[in-house]
């Protein structure tokens, strides 16, 4: 018997965010579900219909919306005082099979599109692409995030040559109002066919602006439905991390991603696909934590890595192990995070997987607080012992370093905005002194005129005039892009009060 889409209100009243740093009062939480009938994409327009019913009801009964992911955020950025709509049980995955279903302008390999609904997490991605013999492009370090709330956060990993998740999105369909939705793409790079927007019954827009500005925003275009991504064919990484003097040669690489000599590292002068540091400050005598991965070509004739809940795996991040200790003892000092560094973070070589085996962790939990600050490489040395100085002026902090590397994003919001952005790290346990660190941090980038962004999705102190400041006139075309695919009264119900405090609700007078 066919099964109709369910939209379910919970009546529950609060909401805590994975890592514990955001407590929210809702007036409620919806859990959506897809239907079933033996038709995968009408099912998939009878869910986009349902969402527009909730829609159109919050429109009138003045709620605010927000859709909820894996609640991976660090910051307030998905938080909302009214209805939270659980995302996670909207997973369908449709193979773009038929060659009618592109564009005949679509330049990329149709073997290689895929349809994903927005509560897949990354790792359902992970998986189903392993079975299929292809691959994402990138992910980050963490893989329970859904691909909705990755990509609109920033979420990034150490790609150093391609980007972030965003940069794998080729289209979007987003439900802007109660009463329409659209299909967003490129101009520059189009994709799917006639066809296809009538089988999804939707409105074809081709725009590089407007689909530049949707791709990083947050929950706040209205509720992206679905996602076109670009895979690749399977391929492994061959992984390492060990530890290297933080010389001169080291810090060449580090502010310049030049590898011609780097003959200390397991490769040499191959340039690698991935490229991550760690700073335990510490522990400078013993050298930074090198995490280096070189992509092969796909072969079954290799052997998984194992995975040890005991110590960080080759693609994890400090958070990953860091939580766990947070749950454990009432108190984490530096002494405690040093010791659990040297036991957990272990050092490795000749380690191989796919992307998915690399790049595991589902279950970060517990107390942590965690900045992520991009910086033109240029600047990571001086960073780096600006950090070391504070620490050592105002900390002690009760967590490390850590540098990735990623290029730069097309995204008008992208805070990789850089030509190569070096995402620092700074990930700790919750405590005021970790919150002040944080603020001495900030402060003294300021001061040293050293350009940065935040990742949307981690702790900042973001306001409208450090917004304009770090991206210009991108915020006026990111408002006007937000206000030109959403009318007024569905604008104002998918604000938060994040939105608000970082200046970017504006309503434009219209017409415009």
């Amino acid at each position: 018997m066919p099964i109709a889409p369910s939209i379910t209100a919970t009546d529950q009243k609060t909401w805590t965010n994975r890592h514990e740093t955001v407590h929210q009062v809702i007036d409620n939480l919806f859990d959506i579900a897809n239907g079933e009938t033996d038709d995968i994409v009408d099912d998939y327009n009878a869910t986009a219909l349902a969402i527009q019913g909730l829609i159109r009801k919050a429109i009138q009964q003045n709620k605010k919306i927000r859709t909820l992911g894996g609640g991976w955020s660090f910051s307030e950025v998905t938080a909302t005082d009214g209805w939270l709509l659980n995302t996670k049980l909207m997973n369908m995955l449709i193979e773009i099979r038929n060659a009618a279903s592109l564009s005949e302008m679509y330049v990329g390999n149709p073997s290689n599109v895929l349809f994903a609904q927005c509560g897949n997490s990354m790792q359902e991605l992970n998986n189903y692409l392993r079975r299929t013999g292809r691959s994402l492009k990138t992910s980050g370090a963490s893989n329970g995030q859904t691909i909705a709330g990755a990509f609109s956060t920033g979420t990034h990993g150490s790609a150093i040559d391609f980007g972030s998740t965003p940069d794998f999105v080729v289209g979007l369909h987003i439900i802007v109002s109660a009463d329409e939705h659209i299909w967003l793409e490129k101009a520059s790079y189009p994709v799917v066919s006639d066809s296809f927007i009538r089988r999804l019954q939707t409105k074809l827009i081709r725009d590089d602006d407007l689909f530049n500005a949707a791709l990083v925003s947050f929950g706040s275009f209205g509720f992206i439905h679905g996602v076109m991504i670009e895979t690749e064919p399977l391929y492994l990484l061959e992984c390492y991390r060990q530890r290297y003097p933080l010389d001169d040669s080291l810090r060449h690489v580090m502010e310049t991603l030049d590898f011609s000599n780097a003959d200390f590292l397991p490769h040499g002068n191959e340039r690698p696909f991935h490229f991550q540091v760690v700073v335990n400050q510490y522990d400078l005598n013993d050298g930074a934590y090198v995490t280096i991965m070189y992509k092969r070509a796909f072969t079954e004739n290799y052997q998984p890595p194992v995975v040890d809940h005991d110590k960080a795996g080759p693609g994890d991040d400090v958070p990953a192990f860091l939580g766990k200790l947070t749950q454990l003892l009432p108190v984490v000092t530096p002494f405690i995070v040093n010791n659990l560094i040297k036991t957990s973070f272990v050092t490795f070589s000749n380690v191989w997987g796919t992307s998915g085996e690399i790049f595991t962790n589902m279950d970060t939990r517990g107390k942590l607080l965690s900045t992520a600050i991009g910086i033109p490489i240029r600047f990571v040395n001086q960073v780096n012992e600006m950090l070391i100085g504070i620490n050592e002026a105002q900390g002690p902090f009760s967590g490390i370093f850590s540098y990735r590397y990623v290029k730069r994003s097309e995204a008008t919001l992208a805070f990789t905005r850089y030509e190569h952005t070096c995402i620092v790290e700074l990930d700790g346990v919750e405590s005021a002194t970790t919150r002040n660190f944080y603020k001495a941090v900030w402060k003294q980038l300021e001061e040293r005129n050293i350009p940065h962004t935040f990742h949307w999705g981690k702790i900042s102190e973001l306001d409208a005039a450090k917004l304009e400041k770090m991206y210009q006139h991108n915020i006026s075309k990111w408002i006007k892009a937000r206000n030109t695919l959403m009318p007024v009264d569905a604008l104002q119900i998918f604000n938060n009060q994040t939105l608000m405090d970082w200046g970017l609700d504006t309503t434009l007078l219209r017409p415009f």
